[in-house]
C-alpha cells in the first residue's frame, strides 16, 4: 500500500521539508513555508528503454560544439560560444542593460543566416523595435514576439523552428494549469522544466533574462540555476558605463571567466583590453596605488585611491567603495600595529578608479601603500605597482598567476613592482624591476624609495652585468 505525507514548500526559494517550522532552512525567511498537496511513495516498476545505451566513444560529440555569437566577450565568457541545446540563464539588476546585451547577441546571430526568436513579456514589439533601431539590431531572420502565456510561446516556437531563443523573462511568463501567479516558485520551474525539454528535444539554444532580488542573487527557487546549463551574471553601476559578465556555473566551459563590456548611445560595445579603465591618466600622486586583479583568467590593472583625514569624531569612519569593507578594515588594522601609523585618530575613504569592484586579496598591497601614501602625503616613487596579499601578522603572502599579472603591467608600460618573497621564476622574465619583500614593513620602504627587499628582474641582471663589467675593466 502507497504512504502518503504531507510536504511543506518555502514560497521563496522552493525548499521543501517533512514538517512546518518558521524558518525555511535555506533562504532563511520567516514565515514562508506553505502545506503542499500530500506525496504518496510507492515503488517505481522498471520499463524497457526506447534507446539501447551505447558505448561513450560512439557518442558523436560534434552536435555538442559550440557556435560563436560574434560577439567575443561572451564567447569567451561562455567558452566557445553556444552550444546547440543549452539553456543560459542571465541575471542582472534592473537597468543594467541585460535585454540589450542578449538583443544584440540575436540580431548578430540572425545575421550570420539563422532563424532567431525573440520573446518579450516585459516589453511591446514597438519598444524593442525602438531599441532595435537605436543599437542596429535589425534583421529579416530576427523574429519577435510580445507573448507572456506558456503555451503560446511554444506555439511561436513550432511555427519558426528558432535556433536561438531568447526569452525576456522567465519571471513574467506565465503556464496555464499552473498554480500560483507570474514569478512564483511554481510557474518559475514550469516554465524553465517547459524550455529546457523543448531546447533539448529541438537542438535549439535558449538565452533566458532573470530578475535578481535586493541581495543581488537570482530570483525564484535555487533548483531554477540546477535546471539550466550556464548561468551568468551581469554586473555594473546604473551610471556608469562599465559592465561585466561573469560565469557563476557552465556545463560547456570555464566557469571563473569573465568579460568586459561599455554601454553607449548606440548599445552595448565589448571591450577587449579594459586595463585603461581603470587608472587615472595623471600619473602617481600621493594616496594612490596600482595593482593587477585577477577576475577569471584574465588581468585586469586597477588604481586604488585612499584619503585620509584628522577627525574629532571617537569613531573614526571608514568608507569604501569598489573594495570590501571588512578587507579595508583589516589592512588598516596591519598597518596600524605592524608598521606603526596611526590610524584610529583618522578618517580612512578608500575607492577605486572606474567603478571596478576589487574583491581578489592580491589588491591588499596596493591599499596598504595607497593609505601610507595618503597619511603622509607623499607619493610612491615611480611608475609603481604593488601585489600581494596581507596577512594579520604584516607578512606578505604569495598569490597566484603572477607571471600572468607581471606580464600585463609590463605591456602597459609600468617599471617598478612590489610583490612578495619567494616568488621566483614567475618574475625572472617579467621585464620589469620587480623588488621582493617578505612584510608590510619591506614593502612601505620599497614604494618610498628605501628599498629593504629583494631586487630581481630586470634591476639584478643589470647588477649582474655591471659586476662582471668591473671586473673584466682593467686596474
Amino acid at each position: 500500500m502507497a504512504r502518503t505525507s504531507t510536504n511543506y514548500r518555502c514560497t521563496e526559494c522552493g525548499w521543501t521539508t517533512g514538517r512546518w517550522v518558521g524558518r525555511c532552512g535555506q533562504c532563511q525567511a520567516w514565515g514562508s513555508l506553505s502545506e503542499g498537496e500530500p506525496t504518496s511513495t510507492r515503488a517505481v516498476a522498471s520499463q524497457r528503454p526506447a534507446q539501447p545505451a551505447i558505448r561513450i566513444t560512439e557518442v558523436e560529440a560534434n552536435t555538442a560544439r559550440g557556435v560563436r555569437t560574434g560577439i567575443g566577450e561572451l564567447d569567451r565568457v561562455l567558452g566557445d560560444g553556444l552550444v546547440p541545446g543549452a539553456v543560459v540563464l542571465l541575471g542582472g539588476e534592473p537597468g543594467v542593460g541585460k535585454s540589450t546585451l542578449l538583443l544584440e547577441v540575436a540580431a548578430r546571430w540572425a545575421s550570420a543566416g539563422r532563424r532567431t526568436l525573440y520573446v518579450t513579456a516585459e516589453e511591446s514589439a514597438a519598444q524593442v523595435r525602438l531599441r532595435a533601431d537605436r543599437t542596429g539590431a535589425l534583421h529579416d531572420e530576427l523574429f519577435l514576439a510580445a507573448e507572456s502565456d506558456l503555451g503560446v510561446v511554444l506555439g511561436h516556437i513550432e511555427e519558426h523552428s528558432p535556433s536561438l531563443l531568447v526569452l525576456d523573462s522567465v519571471q513574467t511568463v506565465q503556464a496555464q494549469g499552473t498554480d500560483g501567479v507570474a514569478g512564483g516558485v511554481a510557474q518559475v520551474r514550469e516554465v524553465t522544466n517547459a524550455l529546457v525539454r523543448t531546447a533539448k528535444r529541438r537542438n535549439m539554444a535558449v538565452l533566458i533574462i532573470g530578475h535578481v532580488t535586493k541581495d543581488g542573487a537570482l530570483a525564484g527557487p535555487r533548483t531554477l540555476e540546477h535546471l539550466v546549463d550556464v548561468v551568468l551574471s551581469f554586473e555594473g553601476e546604473r551610471h556608469g558605463g562599465f559592465r561585466m559578465v561573469r560565469a557563476t556555473k557552465n556545463r560547456y566551459g570555464p566557469a571563473d571567466e569573465v568579460g568586459c563590456f561599455e554601454m553607449t548611445e548606440t548599445g552595448i560595445r565589448e571591450v577587449p583590453d579594459p586595463s585603461g579603465l581603470f587608472t587615472s591618466s595623471r600619473g602617481p600622486t600621493a594616496g594612490t596605488c596600482v595593482t593587477v586583479s585577477l577576475e577569471g583568467r584574465r588581468p585586469l590593472v586597477a588604481e586604488v585611491q585612499a584619503l585620509v583625514v584628522p577627525t574629532s569624531l571617537q569613531q573614526p569612519r571608514r568608507m569604501t567603495h569598489g573594495l570590501e569593507n571588512a578587507r579595508v578594515t583589516l589592512t588598516l588594522a596591519v598597518l596600524q600595529r605592524r608598521a606603526g601609523h596611526k590610524l584610529h585618530t583618522r578618517d580612512v575613504y578608500a575607492s577605486t578608479v572606474g567603478g571596478v569592484r576589487l574583491s581578489d586579496p592580491a589588491a591588499d598591497l596596493a591599499l596598504a601603500i595607497a593609505v601610507a601614501s595618503a597619511l603622509r602625503d607623499e607619493e610612491p616613487v615611480g611608475k609603481l605597482l604593488a601585489i600581494g596579499e596581507v596577512s594579520l601578522s604584516g607578512e606578505v603572502r604569495r598569490v597566484p598567476a603572477l607571471g600572468r599579472r607581471l606580464a600585463e603591467a609590463a605591456r602597459l608600460g609600468f617599471e617598478r613592482a612590489i610583490v612578495p618573497e619567494g616568488s621566483g621564476k614567475e618574475v625572472a622574465a617579467a621585464g620589469l624591476r620587480v623588488i621582493e619583500v617578505a612584510s608590510i614593513d619591506e614593502a612601505l620602504k620599497a614604494a618610498f624609495g628605501t628599498p629593504s627587499g629583494k631586487v630581481v628582474g630586470l634591476e639584478k641582471r643589470r647588477r649582474e652585468h655591471g659586476a662582471e663589467g668591473a671586473s673584466a675593466a682593467p686596474h
